[in-house]
């Protein structure tokens, strides 16, 4: 690949990445991001064969952000001493942080059903991210038999505040916008209640 190709590969993701921050993922057609680039409908097909590893490039930046965010939590975290329930806690509000602040990314992040078939490259993103919870989740219950399953549930239910808050559904549960009280239960429930 020529560094031109690459110049333009990069701004296909790049005016892909710009499309779902204004737009969300249905701002995300071929002919959209193509002409956001200011390349022909025809030049996504040259350099992505699909629309869907268009799109898992894509979802790869918003990951990158993601990991970037959560590394630069945990690290400030343990830099203070904390255990490792005070870390996921840490990781758990940047979680959150990301979704609120990248609605249309975070959604697209985790579309498999539009990523399907283009994971290669996504999980050698996204397993390192989950392992780093699973360690934390270990070292907070040393006795578990399956910490990846705990680590699963605890991300599932962190995934469904995210969502929740998105869609402005948590309004009606709670009467609010504050996703506080429904962390704090959550990690209260997957973790034990923190040391206070």
């Amino acid at each position: 690949m020529t560094d031109q190709d690459r110049d333009l590969r990069a701004r296909l993701v790049a005016a892909g990445v710009e499309l779902v921050a204004t737009g969300g993922v249905h701002a995300l057609g071929l002919r959209e991001i193509a002409r956001h680039a200011g390349v022909s409908h025809g030049a996504p097909r040259r350099y992505f064969p699909t629309h869907r590893e268009l799109l898992a490039a894509i979802a790869q930046q918003g990951f990158g952000r993601l990991t970037d965010a959560l590394a630069g939590a945990d690290a400030l975290a343990a830099g203070t001493g904390a255990d490792a329930r005070s870390r996921l806690d840490a990781l758990a509000r940047a979680y959150l942080g990301f979704a609120a602040a990248n609605p249309g990314m975070f959604e697209l992040m985790f579309r498999h059903d539009l990523l399907e078939g283009s994971g290669a490259e996504l999980r050698r993103t996204t397993v390192p991210l989950f392992l780093t919870f699973v360690g934390l989740v270990a070292e907070v219950h040393p006795d578990s038999e399956d910490p990846a399953a705990a680590t699963a549930a605890l991300w599932s239910n962190l995934h469904g505040l995210a969502q929740l808050r998105t869609w402005g559904s948590l309004r009606l549960i709670t009467g609010g916008e504050d996703v506080e009280p429904l962390l704090r239960a959550a990690l209260d429930a997957h973790l034990g209640p923190a040391t206070r």
